[in-house]
């Protein structure tokens, strides 16, 4: 899509000039394609600011004007002072209806920013965000800037519907995958790797009290990993340590990094991290980890009021999740990785080796 089409589309969706189908197509574009969306938001906020521009020029002319029409009548003198005492407080008196004015005007403006930013934010009464995506209006074949996304031979049971989707990661080389429980909204989830190729999972344990959930892969097509590169770690990080996590808010896996910015999550929760990142939608349940790949946690949700400001829950809480998980059910042993071979590593090849272990998750309900 041209830049210079895709601004007109943004100006059109911004001021409600759309046709309702042609909206709907347009929300749709902006929850797959990270960066059309950044350019509303960033589109929006350019034309607030203009519109705060103006208002600060209008009322500055308006002050400008009371000036010179003060001055005119005498009430007021050019570098020198008022003819006498009385006249300060008539004049106050008399313009005390203007200043309230002003005021109010003020007000009205900072409240309409305020609205305005609330009603575009992803989140309208919420503090913080889930990070699973909404798919279930997805639509096939959309032509974003060239790029063709193709209808594939998927495995979703017949009769059923996309719900939502996210991400996670193995934490056993058989198939045993973690993510985060409000992913699995659906009544059933298949995965799928960083090739395209999907398999049929059992949503195996939840954990909605932690946000955890495990799946576990059940299809002829999978074939185990030898090992795990990574490890998952039960101790703590320094602030400001740089991390880094793989996810799938697209239909391809992503990479992003960032650092640690507080020991404990929103309003002080003492089981998350806080992490200074960038995150959108389908992040949900990637796995968060440190220069050494060592897993210290798994994204979960970011603060809808505050740029960047991510929270992943801490990774010494999958150990509490598989032993509640292996307590609670007659299941094979889960053995968890505990050495990281990624330590020491460029980042390139840390990236390479994961790619494997972390999955798309969709989500879907069946149609009655």
């Amino acid at each position: 899509m041209e830049d210079t089409l895709l601004l007109q589309a943004i100006e059109r969706y911004l001021d409600g000039s759309m046709l309702a189908d042609e909206k709907t197509y347009f929300e749709e574009l902006r929850k797959n394609t990270p960066g059309i969306d950044q350019m509303v938001v960033e589109h929006q906020m350019f034309l607030q600011q203009m519109d705060e521009y103006a208002a600060d020029r209008n009322i500055k002319s308006s002050l400008h004007q009371a000036h010179a029409k003060l001055t005119a009548r005498g009430d007021i003198h050019e570098g020198g002072e008022l003819s006498f005492k009385g006249r300060v407080v008539h004049m106050l008196n008399r313009y005390k209806r203007v200043t309230a004015i002003a005021a109010s005007v003020g007000g009205v403006i900072a409240l309409a920013i305020s609205a305005l930013m609330l009603y575009f934010s992803p989140v309208h009464n919420n503090q913080l965000q889930q990070l699973s995506r909404d798919v279930e209006r997805i639509k096939n074949n959309l032509q974003v800037q060239g790029a063709q996304i193709n209808e594939v031979k998927s495995k979703l049971p017949q009769n059923s519907r996309l719900v939502l989707s996210g991400s996670g990661f193995l934490i056993d080389a058989k198939g045993y995958i973690v993510t985060n429980a409000h992913v699995l909204k659906g009544s059933g989830a298949i995965v799928a790797n960083s090739k395209g190729e999907e398999f049929y999972t059992k949503i195996a344990y939840i954990d909605a009290a932690r946000d955890l959930a495990i799946l576990k892969i059940n299809d002829e097509d999978y074939t185990p990993l030898k090992s795990l590169p990574y490890s998952i770690s039960k101790g703590d990080i320094e602030l400001g340590d740089e991390v880094f996590t793989l996810g799938y808010p697209r239909n391809d896996i992503t990479y992003n990094k960032g650092d640690v910015s507080a020991r404990t999550g929103y309003n002080g929760d003492t089981t998350s991290w806080q992490i200074q990142m960038s995150a959108n939608p389908g992040n949900s349940g990637g796995p968060v980890l440190n220069k050494n790949g060592e897993v210290i946690g798994i994204l979960s949700n970011r603060e809808v009021s505050a740029e960047g400001v991510t929270f992943a829950i801490k990774s010494k809480n999958i150990f509490r999740l598989v032993n509640e998980f292996k307590a609670d059910s007659s299941v094979q042993k889960i053995k968890l990785p505990v050495v990281s071979n990624l330590k020491g590593q460029d980042r390139a090849t840390q990236v390479k080796k994961m790619e494997d272990c972390v999955f798309l998750i969709k989500t879907y309900n069946n149609n009655k």
